[in-house]
């Protein structure tokens, strides 16, 4: 599928020397595939939600403990 965009020449051939990418269209691919990528990383996440840190527990007797079980 041939699009045209006007994209920002001085952002492309820099994205295409970081990346090491031998064409334009390989730079926009794959620009294009970690952006997905990342989105969907934070999606993820985000559903993990957060925890509540126990200030009270002890870290180094839990391990103590596990290691006398095994």
């Amino acid at each position: 599928m041939a699009t045209n965009l006007a994209i920002d020449d001085k952002l492309l051939e820099k994205a295409k020397r970081v990346g090491g990418f031998r064409t334009k269209k390989e730079t926009v691919t794959v620009a294009l595939e970690e952006f997905i990528q990342r989105r969907a990383q934070r999606k993820v996440l985000k559903s993990l939600g957060t925890f509540d840190f126990r200030e009270d527990w002890d870290y180094k007797k839990d391990r103590r403990g596990r290691e006398h079980r095994h």
